[in-house]
């Protein structure tokens, strides 16, 4: 580790957005209400394909850094009202919507989707194909939770149409995994991988987290080992985003046991030189893929894209969102559904919906996330191809945004030439930083700005 690359983390260590939307979820607003998503529902979408996604938010137990919408019980009597919630809402959501367009994605996040017994995982993916037509490649994907897994439970899910399912490992130190509450053997981690490849998912992913209490490099280096032996087809690394402000039971973690600015540079740099040594590619940010693996093609191909799943193949494709907490988008739409349990059922018993908030986006907007997105996918951006899309002097556009970027090309973030602007490998770990460079909610000097956490 080099004392410059550390002074950089230590600069550029500050609260900004992941940019899995622009604008970011804080701008949504209540004037958005159902009338508003109505609307959106009914506009024509020619060309436009769908991305379906339901959230679970049932989990068994608490893990102490999660940042999710999730109910830790062990009452499963509270699925039944929940699923009968649901299944209203994507009914009176499939009703608006041109009945010929085709779901080319389709995933299920938590909380923990596997909180549901095999017979309601069959049950919820039959109504969503009910309502909905998947196309026969779509990807069809589930968020796993290893603790409390059976066989069964992967089987209900292939035999649903599943192909793809991603494991929560975060840390296999037996530290760490105590002090977040999530415990779980190198022997289950295996068990249940070898149960998905024998039941024929085309791709598995694997999800970790750096910087969580107790974590070392050294200690994270052996989780990494342990992982890149299990040969998953996709790792996603996240970095944990500390806000107590926003999640009262992260207040359970101890700031001291947190890793500082030095271990945190380490455990950045150990994912990328053994995930690197072991063939992954480092896709941007947080993800990793095989070489032959479509993300990587996509980018390289520049069609890879980025929203609320993270990165992705299917740019244009609307997502609906079904279930408390869940974030819709159409083109020029964002939505997010009631984020309390309670509150959420009530809605949809209803109206058959349940908006909180939401925008719509101007071209400004519009103009500003493309520029965000090409430098978190593409890493680069070339001005004349952009300005023609768009129909703008590039330079002109952005010239407060160009002129921001010029302290991070002076530290070797980005190289910023007078006809594009190109990520650097050392500014791969700043990516959140290069992107607010173009964020105008973030230059309001309104006092009252969300809180977000640390970029580094």
């Amino acid at each position: 580790m080099t004392s410059k690359t550390l002074d950089l983390l230590r600069k550029y260590s500050v609260p900004g957005p992941r940019y899995t939307s622009y604008p970011t979820a804080p701008y949504f607003h209540t004037d958005f209400g159902e009338a508003s998503w109505l609307e959106a529902l009914a506009t024509p979408a020619a060309g436009r394909g769908l991305s379906l996604y339901a959230h679970i938010p049932f989990c068994d137990s608490l893990c102490y850094y999660c940042g999710c919408n999730m109910v830790a019980t062990r009452d499963y009597g509270k699925t039944t009202p929940y699923l009968a919630a649901i299944e209203r809402e994507m009914a009176e959501t499939a009703a608006r919507i041109d009945g010929s367009r085709l779901a080319h994605q389709l995933h299920w996040g938590g909380g923990t989707p596997t909180y549901l017994n095999p017979d309601d995982i069959r049950r919820l993916m039959d109504t969503m194909k009910r309502h909905f037509r998947l196309t026969p490649d779509a990807e069809v994907s589930c968020e796993v939770d290893p603790r409390e897994l059976t066989r069964a439970h992967l089987e209900a899910l292939r035999e649903s149409g599943f192909n793809r399912v991603s494991f929560g490992v975060q840390d296999m130190d037996p530290a760490v995994q105590q002090a977040v509450n999530r415990i779980q053997s190198a022997e289950l981690i295996r068990q249940v991988m070898d149960w998905s490849r024998e039941l024929g998912f085309s791709s598995i992913n694997l999800d970790l987290i750096v910087g969580l209490p107790k974590q070392t490099v050294e200690s994270f280096r052996r989780t990494l080992a342990q992982v890149v032996g299990w040969a998953p087809d996709r790792l996603a690394v996240f970095a944990y985003a500390h806000v107590p402000w926003l999640k009262k039971h992260q207040q359970l973690i101890r700031d001291a046991d947190l890793p500082d600015a030095a271990a945190r540079l380490g455990l950045q740099q150990a994912v990328n030189e053994m995930l690197g040594e072991a063939g992954y590619v480092n896709i941007g940010l947080d993800h990793f893929a095989r070489p032959e693996d479509e993300l990587v093609r996509a980018q390289q191909n520049k069609t890879l894209w980025r929203n609320f799943q993270g990165y992705t193949t299917h740019k244009d494709s609307d997502i609906l969102a079904f279930g408390v907490s869940s974030i819709s988008q159409t083109a020029d739409v964002y939505m997010q559904n009631e984020k309390n349990l309670k509150r959420y059922q009530e809605r949809v018993g209803q109206s058959g919906f349940a908006v909180e908030r939401g925008i719509r986006l101007t071209r400004d907007d519009q103009i500003r996330r493309d520029a965000i997105t090409q430098v978190m996918c593409d890493l680069e951006l070339d001005f004349a191809r952009f300005g023609e899309r768009w129909n703008i002097a590039f330079a002109d556009y952005f010239a407060e945004a160009l002129a921001d970027l010029r302290p991070l090309a002076d530290d070797g973030l980005v190289e910023l030439g007078s006809d594009r602007i190109a990520v650097t490998e050392t500014g791969r770990i700043f990516l959140r930083n290069i992107g607010m460079c173009f964020d105008r909610y973030l230059k309001d000097a309104a006092s009252d700005k969300p809180r977000y956490s640390r970029t580094a």
